[in-house]
């Protein structure tokens, strides 16, 4: 039974993958193999790799890329459930982005799969009560990859974020699995309240590009909201908005409308 569970975990097929696909690159473009030996392929797992690139982005004169990396490596090594969100989040991106042909390329050259990741470290450091250093990765993820996403922010699994560019996440924004949002989304507040003041994304919603959600409200599961919409209240499942303000359009028109990726409201050409 021990072997058995060994081998179970040992069976890894998102890195596997990964591993193929670097091999591949190397082969065609050998100029390349620096890059992907010391990325990849010099790494025994996706967690290792992940740990490697992030400190490799996020370092700078004020921390060192050897101290970054031995604080994700504690982080994905406590915390499993980091990795099994960095699979999933590479797959979701690899499903929903045309322009995503391999899994090796989130890895490698997707700010916005690689500002996920390293916010997730930032969150596992916020929830283990060590605020100032998850406060610095979110200054260097926001520097590096225009991306700000407070660590103290929940994102589920599963999550892909189009081009990525001046996404802005919220304290207390809670983010289900499966969402999709394109660049310039913002989940933000309203006011000086303390408390909850961000909005709750349920999973498999659709956040077009430029839409800004802000205050406490809901989102339904499985919604669609159209690029450029300014939502400002709740919004139930399974249906289309758009507007400044936000209404309802019409239904989500799908049953996993971040997935399908469409944008279009029925009626348009």
């Amino acid at each position: 039974m021990a072997e058995k569970q060994k081998n179970l975990a040992e069976f890894d097929p998102v890195w596997d993958r990964i591993r193929s696909e670097a091999h591949e690159i190397v082969e065609r473009e050998p100029i390349l193999g620096g890059l992907v030996h010391s990325g990849i392929l010099h790494h025994g797992s996706l967690e290792r790799s992940l740990a490697y690139r992030m400190a490799l982005k996020l370092s700078s004169g004020e921390m060192t890329d050897q101290i970054l990396r031995e604080i994700v490596d504690e982080a994905y090594r406590s915390d499993p459930a980091l990795g099994k969100a960095a699979r999933a989040d590479i797959v979701a991106v690899y499903e929903r982005d045309p322009a995503c042909h391999r899994f090796i390329q989130p890895l490698l050259f997707f700010k916005g799969y690689q500002g996920v990741q390293a916010y997730r470290v930032a969150h596992f450091l916020w929830v283990n009560g060590r605020k100032e250093l998850a406060y610095f990765i979110q200054m260097r993820v926001s520097e590096v990859f225009g991306i700000d996403i407070h660590p103290g922010a929940v994102i589920g699994q599963g999550i892909m974020i189009d081009h990525a560019h001046s996404i802005v996440i919220g304290e207390t924004a809670r983010v289900g699995d499966n969402v999709s949002m394109l660049h310039s989304v913002t989940l933000g507040g309203t006011g000086k309240e303390d408390g909850i003041r961000h909005p709750t994304i349920e999973n498999g919603v659709l956040i077009g590009a430029g839409a800004k959600v802000l205050g406490d409200i809901t989102i339904g599961y499985c919604t669609r909201i159209a690029a450029g919409s300014v939502v400002l209240a709740d919004v139930p499942c399974c249906k289309t908005v758009a507007g400044v303000p936000a209404r309802i359009v019409g239904e989500a028109g799908c049953a996993q409308p971040s997935v399908t990726m469409d944008q279009l409201i029925e009626g348009e050409s």
